[in-house]
């Protein structure tokens, strides 16, 4: 019976208003699901469009400027950002596409009304906010191979992303190409790069502004923008509620921190910033919640490190802690520096440790896999050695461990992308860094770029671990840039993507845009819309 259903739904999706009917007559303009419904918005854009509209008026003339966003979630947080875009005098476009899953595909039918549904809901915000769905934006002519339309190094790039959907989504990092799910992300961002593609070429932007950047059809549309020299900005939101993170010309997720950390460097931390930091540091170790900080990676608090040491019968052969990243993390795809993933990396590692009794290695699995549906780091692990050493040591997502009771008594260690890294060299700790993350390079981790500079690195450190320490300096200068990725790194913004609703009742629209607004976040929307960010100036305002 599901079969005939499918079918028909099929047939009815290529015939011409077929599901503008359906949705008028069986619908009475309400969504297919929950899971997309715009019913918010929709009540509340009237009163957002009349504050925009309001507060346009005594605004200068701004850009043209290209939203992007698909999902539900990320397209009701477009429409207030276009807004407030909107009453700062820019000339905002939102460009999207009503996919209420980025996993399964969806019947042409469905995803017809999905559209007429959307087009309705989001017809209020005109002409302040225009809208436009990709779904409508049709190529000229047909083609069987979209993919064939796009220049190559769109094709090249569109590939790339499709790849990365499927890690993600899957959590694993070697996947088939010949499989359904990347067949799908393929189809996706094929159709939403080659109409984007057309749309920014007839209403060329002055800047395109999408979420994230580097996966789904938000990471085809910024390939396009980068393809044709449109300068773009891509955001995320982190653990930090009122802000958000900002990339310009580059995917937000590879937190490029380069020209941050060129312009603070040399300033040393103002003994504020330092106990800033210090009381961040100290709330992680205790497992708590600190200020606008809203993530608890560690399931209990610190013990201290004997106790550690204690619970995984460690002796005093020298301690390495590799802590690992949760596989398929949007921080690890792509990273690779001299192995083709995280999950090589660890094969080798933990390979090369089986011979080394004279060392103990403690494998920290992610507390973060506690949330997630893929494999573990302790499969990984375990399908290289069956028969673990005694000198090998899991810490699993579980394990009443606290991850910084290791730091504590580790001799050395060994990260991917993870922020434990950072934190390591904080303690003094040497720490090898075997993939591309933000503070890579920063001058207080040991960053070899290649397999056989790795096995020596290991190779000397392990020969001598008391005489590699990080000095005074190098743990001054992982302190201060700990300070600087934490805390200036992410800007002020008023609406964070999971909380947004609620944070509303306190910075209205109207508020936002108003004197009071600007001067707490009139700097970030000005970086959002692509004027360039001072860090320099971010630096001196922060008290250097």
């Amino acid at each position: 019976m599901q079969m005939n259903k499918d079918a028909v739904k099929q047939v009815l999706g290529e015939l011409p208003l077929a599901a503008e009917l359906y949705w008028q007559i069986r619908q009475y303009g309400k969504p297919l699901s929950k899971s997309f419904s715009l019913s918010r918005t929709q009540n509340w854009l009237p009163t957002w469009r009349i504050q925009a509209e309001a507060a346009a008026r005594r605004a200068p003339q701004g850009k043209k400027v290209l939203l992007f966003a698909t999902l539900r979630y990320w397209i009701e947080h477009a429409v207030l950002m276009g807004l407030g875009l909107a009453g700062l005098g820019h000339r905002p476009t939102l460009v999207y596409l009503p996919y209420a899953n980025w996993r399964k595909a969806i019947n042409r039918f469905d995803l017809r009304r999905h559209n007429i549904y959307s087009r309705k809901a989001l017809h209020a915000a005109r002409p302040t906010l225009n809208t436009v769905s990709l779904l409508d934006v049709r190529p000229p002519g047909q083609h069987a191979d979209n993919l064939a339309r796009l220049p190559l190094p769109l094709r090249q790039a569109i590939e790339e992303v499709s790849v990365r959907d499927a890690q993600y989504t899957l959590q694993i990092e070697d996947i088939d190409l010949n499989g359904e799910l990347f067949h799908l992300r393929m189809e996706r961002n094929t159709q939403a790069a080659l109409t984007a593609w057309m749309w920014m070429q007839n209403n060329r932007p002055e800047v395109v502004i999408t979420p994230n950047g580097s996966i789904l059809e938000m990471g085809a549309v910024y390939q396009v923008a980068r393809y044709l020299d449109i300068p773009v900005v891509t955001y995320e939101f982190g653990e930090q509620q009122g802000r958000i993170w900002l990339a310009q010309n580059g995917e937000v997720m590879r937190q490029d921190t380069d020209e941050l950390w060129a312009a603070c460097r040399h300033l040393p931390l103002a003994e504020s910033q330092l106990e800033q930091a210090r009381a961040l540091y100290t709330s992680r170790q205790r497992a708590d919640l600190w200020e606008n900080f809203s993530r608890r990676w560690q399931g209990l608090p610190g013990e201290g490190g004997q106790a550690a040491r204690a619970a995984l019968h460690l002796d005093s052969r020298p301690v390495v802690l590799l802590a690992a990243n949760v596989i398929g993390d949007s921080l690890t795809l792509d990273r690779q520096v001299f192995t083709r993933s995280m999950t090589e990396w660890l094969e080798y590692t933990v390979t090369c440790f089986a011979g080394r009794p004279d060392a103990q290695l403690v494998v920290r699995i992610h507390p973060g896999e506690r949330y997630t549906q893929g494999p573990s780091v302790a499969d990984v692990v375990r399908q290289a050695l069956p028969d673990l050493p005694d000198s090998i040591h899991l810490v699993e997502a579980n394990d009443p461990v606290n991850t910084y009771d290791l730091l504590e008594i580790a001799d050395l260690g060994l990260v991917y992308t993870t922020t434990v890294g950072m934190e390591m060299a904080m303690g003094g700790v040497p720490v090898i860094v075997a993939g591309q993350t933000h503070y890579r390079g920063r001058g207080f981790t040991l960053d070899p770029d290649t397999l056989e500079e790795y096995q020596r690195i290991l190779e000397q450190i392990l020969a001598r671990p008391g005489d590699h320490r990080l000095s005074e300096g190098q743990v001054k200068q992982a302190w201060n840039y700990a300070h600087r990725f934490f805390f200036q790194y992410p800007q002020p913004f008023p609406w964070h993507l999971l909380h947004f609703w609620d944070e509303l009742e306190n910075w209205s629209l109207e508020r936002v845009l108003s004197g009071e607004g600007q001067e707490v976040y009139g700097e970030t929307f000005r970086n959002l819309s692509g004027e360039h960010i001072d860090w320099a100036q971010r630096c001196q305002a922060a008290g250097n």
